[in-house]
């Protein structure tokens, strides 16, 4: 969006007119050429006597050269002299003769070049055996505690695990691509994007003021200068009003004692006198505020400004993202405040040069994402205000530059309700990574989650170090957590959480260092809401005897399922067999989700090709005890739905002592299904002495010690090996298993099935 005049126009006043106060005022308007690419249009000389004091040694060389019609003038009369600008506009903030970096601009990246960036971080500090011993959890490091490794500078060498996600960052933070990341929340994305504005060069970084209009004080003019270089103009301009106002008072109390002594001594009518002195300060008051109105605004300081600019956005209001314009109550009588004077930088204008990071992408609402589109198209976006009943929203800025590369993130659902034009805009000119939620458990990876922990002590700053066997025991966790044998979880954020718990523990006791014991505790302080809600539904159905773990009861199995990411619990399935009134029908109450429906559907299929029986003259009804609101979602009851619907069909009991969990194909096959340990746990802490689950899961089950005694896991990959585990009695059960197996084949066995590498979870 452009201003009706454009700043190439020649000026429509001489620049070298006085203002109405009849002192020599900036203006801003502009009369020379755009040198500049980046949209933001900067005036030319304004015709401004240079204050005292304030200008750069350097102006009078450029003052020998602002005559000449053939040169650019770029000596602004605020006294301070701005770099020519380079071809994005920015001023390359260097003299190029001597070397020097003027004030204001840093220095690039001095962490070595970004192509010397590789994946691999080695642990430094310790001695690392080169062959370590594969039940080794530290990885061959030779420690007594987490004191003595060092931690890396940089951000992007502290990255954890996602390997892939690092190297693109790097490579979009050489080129200045845009990123988007999904995944799991706790897995790293904000910490790479503030890793990507440290690896972003440092001198392009820019200043940007906002100039009032006299042509127009609805549409202020905007200019950018050298990081550095606005806190030296707005200061330059608050001296020279400072003086101008000097000598308005100076002139105004002389003219008032003149006015007084006229009326006193000449006509003798001194309250005329009085009233004629008061006109004179408010004339004078009044003018002071137009000299005052003529001081910019500096919208973006980046003076102070170690690195590129990093600027979370992540559920930032339109004003908050877009910029906005303060609402004025005083519109008019010259009480009011001058439009540029209001105008608020937004994120994207903040982020000019850096980066801007923006979490839950799809929480935006569509205007904004619009908005942020044509930023991110054009570089450059005016500002506006974002109420349409406030005084603001009549004014509106030259294009403010938006030169930011933006790194969106999100869980899978972000893409479903993110602005198709945007998402597209972003993977045209960018990269899109998936987050990974594990990694293979490696010697060099154990190594590296040594390095975590000694990273989440120094960042905390309060925790006492971890010995070597308080840190194996939360490498342990790290397997356990990643629900795959031979794999280390990456939702890093859970896992700092238990360290911090286990050091606030050490710390309330005083210990020199936090130890295994005390990361014990915080194993059973640091449990999710999920995992506490199991652990009190179990000890509720113990005391209402809603739980059976003894003995044999027809139609009634003993289901597993997991609540949140890492808590299982007891769920158990019951079946009755009736005549039916109609048609016969299978129905299952519980608040079944889709998946959990087509779970039984499956199930239905197996049971009418099983039963000798016309089932199609019975209502088969299938209860999930206790589902509760949250309902059944996922389809590892399958073989316990089975279980429970063949029992009550033959009238066979089912061991109550006995556990379960699995998917189940239309053909008997056993699938794997997510979260086995949890689930193993949850019936051991039931009463239950054997657990079921299928044989693709047996590499993941990483129970805790205490389990280990008190629950037998059993795998299997067929439904008849449930059948015949579960079931009641020789006879009747070796007829029903063998019938079965005559009428399902085990596509398991053929090896033409194998288990999804992300098993649902329920």
């Amino acid at each position: 969006m452009s201003n009706e005049k454009d700043a190439n126009d020649p000026p429509t006043e001489d620049p070298d007119e006085p203002d109405e106060s009849g002192v020599e005022a900036p203006d801003p308007t502009g009369n020379g050429e755009d040198a500049r690419d980046d949209g933001a249009r900067a005036p030319a000389d304004d015709g401004v006597d240079e204050p005292d004091g304030t200008g750069d040694p350097a102006s009078e060389a450029e003052d020998s050269v602002a005559d000449d019609p053939a040169e650019p003038d770029e000596v602004w009369d605020d006294g301070i002299v701005v770099d020519d600008p380079g071809p994005d506009g920015a001023g390359t903030g260097r003299d190029e003769e001597n070397g020097a970096t003027p004030e204001g601009v840093t220095e690039p990246n001095e962490g070595g070049d970004i192509d010397e960036l590789g994946s691999t971080v080695e642990v430094e500090g310790a001695d690392i055996d080169e062959d370590p011993d594969e039940d080794d959890l530290l990885g061959g490091l030779k420690i007594d505690t987490t004191a003595e490794l060092e931690i890396p500078d940089r951000l992007v060498d502290q990255v954890i695990g996602q390997e892939h996600a690092r190297d693109v960052i790097i490579k979009a933070a050489k080129q200045r691509r845009h990123v988007m990341m999904i995944g799991s929340p706790g897995t790293g994305k904000s910490m790479l994007a503030k890793a990507m504005s440290e690896l972003l060069p440092k001198e392009e970084l820019q200043d940007v003021l906002i100039y009032h209009n006299p042509e127009d004080g609805n549409k202020p003019k905007v200019r950018t200068v050298p990081a550095g270089k606005g806190d030296q103009i707005v200061e330059a301009h608050r001296e020279e009003a400072r003086k101008r106002n000097q000598m308005r008072s100076l002139l105004m109390w002389i003219i008032i004692a003149v006015v007084l002594g006229y009326a006193l001594i000449i006509v003798g009518q001194i309250l005329v006198g009085i009233i004629a002195a008061g006109v004179v300060y408010l004339v004078f008051r009044y003018l002071n505020r137009g000299s005052d109105a003529m001081i910019p605004n500096l919208l973006v300081n980046n003076g102070d400004t170690k690195t590129a600019p990093f600027r979370d956005a992540t559920g930032a209001h339109a004003g908050a993202l877009l910029g906005d314009v303060r609402h004025d109550p005083f519109q008019s009588g010259g009480m009011e405040t001058p439009s540029h004077d209001r105008v608020e930088a937004g994120a994207i204008h903040k982020a000019n040069k850096g980066v801007l990071f923006i979490d839950e992408i799809n929480t935006l609402d569509i205007r904004s994402q619009q908005h942020l589109m044509t930023a991110i198209q054009e570089g450059e976006f005016s500002i506006t205000g974002q109420s349409e009943r406030s005084s603001g929203a009549m004014v509106q800025t030259e294009p403010v530059p938006t030169d930011f590369v933006m790194i969106a993130a999100g869980n899978l659902d972000a893409m479903e309700n993110m602005h198709p034009a945007l998402r597209s805009r972003i993977k045209g000119y960018g990269y899109e990574v998936y987050m990974e939620d594990t990694i293979e458990d490696t010697p060099e990876m154990r190594r590296k989650y040594v390095r975590f922990i000694a990273q989440e002590v120094a960042k905390d700053g309060r925790l006492p170090e971890f010995s070597a066997e308080a840190v194996e025991e939360i490498i342990l966790e790290a397997k356990r957590r990643s629900g795959r044998k031979g794999h280390l979880t990456l939702k890093m954020r859970n896992l700092g959480g238990m360290v911090r718990v286990a050091g606030d523990i050490a710390r309330g006791e005083d210990a020199e260092m936090t130890t295994r014991d005390h990361v014990l505790q915080a194993k059973g302080r640091s449990r999710s809401i999920e995992q506490q809600l199991a652990d009190d539904f179990i000890e509720r159905r113990k005391d209402y005897e809603l739980q059976v773990s003894e003995g044999y009861v027809v139609g009634r199995v003993n289901g597993l399922a997991v609540m949140g990411e890492d808590s299982g619990i007891m769920l158990p399935v019951m079946a009755e067999v009736a005549p039916s009134q109609g048609p016969g029908e299978v129905i299952a109450t519980g608040q079944l989700k889709e998946m959990a429906q087509e779970s039984v559907s499956n199930v239905s299929a197996i049971i009418k090709k099983f039963s000798d029986e016309n089932i199609s003259e019975m209502d088969i009804h299938i209860q999930f005890v206790q589902a509760g609101q949250q309902g059944v979602d996922g389809d590892s009851a399958s073989i316990t739905v089975a279980t429970a619907v063949i029992s009550a069909l033959e009238n066979v009991g089912v061991d109550q002592s006995l556990a379960m969990t699995g998917s189940l194909s239309v053909r008997g096959d056993v699938l794997p299904v997510g979260g086995v340990t949890h689930k193993i746990e949850a019936a051991a802490k039931a009463g239950c002495t054997r657990v079921i689950i299928p044989q693709a899961n047996e590499q993941d089950v990483m129970i805790e010690d205490e389990y280990e005694d008190m629950i037998e896991v059993i795998p299997v990959s067929h439904i008849s090996e449930v059948l015949d585990i579960a079931l009641e009695g020789e006879t009747e059960k070796d007829s029903l298993v063998s019938r079965l197996k005559s009428i399902t084949g085990s596509t398991l066995k053929e090896g033409n099935v194998s288990g999804p590498s992300s098993p649902s979870p329920q």
